[in-house]
């Protein structure tokens, strides 16, 4: 085992000589950690925490009990291949979260990023990338090969289809069930999901000017709400909007779409 001085490891835990554990990480009572392994600086694993496969763990971390990080995808053409999750620093992740490694059918890495706080029982499917400042309440899950911008919230009980991108400063409603894109800067909610208009207290407590909001409202009329194609209505707000860098956003945020973006 690559361990540094400070490691604290409980008696009861098991963990692979081949691990490899920064300064100063903790690991708890009854926890599991595999050979490929890697845990960073600074972080706490509590109790009954199993991590696994090509894991990547970084700095500052806290994983709660019951917690399960790099089991295989569940996906049924996935062959037991090297694929990875990499976790980023300053996460948050409570009890019974799941976060499973890719496939091998787009980028062979499951990614979270910084400072995220992942909920109860949340779930992580294969492939997902997830930005910065994200929070996953309790039971949201997500299908394989999402994509979650920064400052994104998920309410508790929310289902995301597979391939689904959720843009950055959105915010899903609780229980909703996402079977397209999610603009960014934007609020959804319902059992089917729709649309409803912009975050605007999200974006206020973030710091967004009223200018910034109030043209994200007047393109969100245009584009929403006057009954006209995505495509009409990106042309109108073109010619009726000065640029502004989050307009250019939102606008752009159509191009990538595989599924369609939410009404």
């Amino acid at each position: 085992m690559k361990e540094a001085s400070t490691v604290e490891i409980h008696p009861s835990a098991i963990v692979d000589p081949h691990a490899e554990l920064d300064q100063d990480v903790k690991i708890g009572p009854y926890c599991v950690i595999g050979a490929h392994v890697k845990i960073g600086r600074g972080t706490v694993i509590k109790s009954h925490v199993v991590i696994e496969g090509h894991t990547q763990v970084g700095e500052r971390n806290t994983i709660h009990p019951f917690v399960s990080i790099g089991a295989p995808p569940q996906d049924i053409g996935y062959k037991g291949e090297d694929t990875r999750v990499i976790i980023g620093n300053g996460n948050i992740v409570r009890e019974y979260a799941t976060i499973h490694r890719a496939t091998t059918k787009q980028d062979w890495v499951t990614l979270v990023g910084d400072n995220n706080y992942i909920m109860a029982y949340a779930h992580i499917a294969h492939d997902c990338t997830l930005g910065n400042n994200i929070i996953m309440s309790n039971v949201a899950t997500l299908g394989g090969h999402i994509t979650i911008g920064d400052h994104a919230i998920l309410g508790g009980l929310v289902a995301v289809h597979q391939f689904v991108r959720i843009g950055a400063y959105s915010f899903l409603g609780g229980k909703s069930g996402v079977d397209r894109d999610v603009p960014p800067f934007m609020i959804i909610a319902g059992e089917r999901a729709k649309l409803y208009g912009v975050n605007r207290l999200g974006l206020k407590r973030h710091g967004f000017s009223p200018k910034v909001i109030e043209g994200l409202k007047r393109a969100f009329r245009i584009i929403w709400r006057e009954n006209r194609s995505f495509k009409e209505g990106i042309s109108q707000v073109r010619r009726e909007i000065n640029s502004f860098p989050e307009l250019e956003i939102l606008l752009g945020f159509f191009e990538g779409s595989k599924r369609g973006v939410l009404r």
